[in-house]
């Protein structure tokens, strides 16, 4: 069963809840008569401190998040830490909290002084009238706790991720400039393509715009090898590498992968504005990544790329009816609709030029025969229409 990020965490959370909960309980208990004898305190946390596994310090705050404690780690105690107000941290904002929980299990964080990834687990402690008159803090490093054997699977959905600001604003003052690559592409697509069938590349990542190629291969696979365009050129470089069975974890067809780089080459030479600037193809998992030149990033599986086609980039696509809803009823919404679905049938890319544009106050020609109200109709239907695909599939 595939596990997504957040049920990897939640179940490594359950675990050191199931851990951590029970024991903190119990050591409770034993330092509440001693919350106003700091000595005898520190003497306590001292006993109790070979009993708490995995943990790097425990220390004592009063009610208002005040430590009254020394700080105790597994060479001493740090009593220059009493008086140290710990109501700001992120794992003591909870106590604020008219009904203070019993036990809580922090989120992760950066620990100030190691700067490293840390839990930190709170415990209150309640005098025998079940009134909250302090907190046993118990800080982990990350790396000392017993782990779950739950691996995060990648999820299979397209996912979409904007790039750098900058870059999407200068977008359309830019042209895609010819590269080394762009030049002899067949022949480097052709390598590729027999790298992978005959060669033992399970992962490559194509960089266009500067001409190079990152490889993987089944033989050492946690090494990867850089392949410049003097490389990919020359079609001897097939012999650099064993001759190796197709990978017999691929999920992609060996026939896919031709029609895979075909694409890839499409995208970079359809439109001289918006184009690929990288490409990449995993044949474990069957995912492809793309980089356009305003640097949004799509990831999506292999099939879906395939039949997408390059009709759904620049044109042809069938797009899903937006459901926005609009005040202006004396609009001609059935003239509106049809503006709306003519735009979105040119292709992915030249919509999000058109939002572009409309966005930094340059009319587009598509629209600029339409009334003000019309217009905004116009770009909030296209807008929804481009959410459906997360925000604009070129990252815009």
């Amino acid at each position: 069963m595939k596990t997504s990020l957040e049920q990897s965490i939640a179940t490594q959370r359950l675990t050191l809840n199931e851990v951590l909960a029970d024991e903190l309980r119990q050591t409770a208990l034993s330092l509440v008569p001693h919350l106003q004898d700091v000595e005898q305190l520190d003497s306590e946390l001292r006993a109790l401190f070979a009993n708490l596994e995995y943990c790097k310090y425990v220390y004592v705050l009063n009610p208002a998040g005040v430590q009254i404690s020394s700080t105790i780690n597994r060479y001493g105690a740090d009593d220059e830490a009493r008086g140290r107000d710990r109501s700001a941290r992120p794992y003591v904002a909870h106590i604020h909290r008219p009904m203070p929980e019993a036990f809580k299990l922090s989120e992760a964080y950066i620990s100030r002084n190691k700067k490293r990834p840390s839990l930190t687990a709170i415990q209150a402690l309640f005098d025998a009238q079940g009134d909250c008159v302090g907190y046993l803090g118990v800080d982990f490093d990350i790396r000392d706790l017993p782990a779950s054997e739950v691996m995060y699977e990648e999820p299979s959905q397209w996912r979409q991720i904007k790039g750098d600001p900058a870059i999407r604003q200068g977008l359309f003052t830019q042209e895609r400039a010819e590269s080394a690559m762009d030049q002899q592409i067949d022949t480097v697509l052709s390598v590729h393509e027999a790298l992978m069938l005959d060669q033992g590349v399970h992962h490559f990542q194509i960089h266009f715009s500067s001409s190079r190629s990152i490889i993987w291969h089944v033989d050492d696979p946690f090494v990867y090898r850089l392949l410049t365009m003097e490389e990919l050129s020359d079609s001897n470089i097939c012999l650099a590498f064993p001759r190796r069975p197709y990978f017999k974890r691929a999920v992609v067809p060996p026939r896919a992968i031709g029609q895979i780089l075909e694409l890839f080459k499409g995208l970079r030479f359809a439109d001289e504005t918006v184009y690929l600037r990288s490409g990449s193809l995993n044949l474990v998992n069957g995912k492809i990544g793309l980089n356009f030149s305003c640097d949004g990033t799509h990831y999506l599986g292999f099939q879906e790329f395939i039949d997408k086609g390059l009709d759904f980039w620049f044109g042809g696509a069938d797009f899903p009816q937006s459901t926005t809803n609009t005040q202006a009823l004396e609009l001609d919404l059935a003239k509106l609709d049809q503006v709306v679905e003519t735009i979105a049938a040119q292709g992915c890319i030249r919509v999000n030029k058109l939002l572009y544009s409309y966005e930094k106050g340059k009319m587009p020609e598509a629209i600029q025969h339409l009334s003000n109200t019309e217009q905004r109709y116009v770009y909030h239907e296209l807008k929804a229409v481009m959410d459906v695909y997360e925000g604009g599939v070129c990252g815009i």
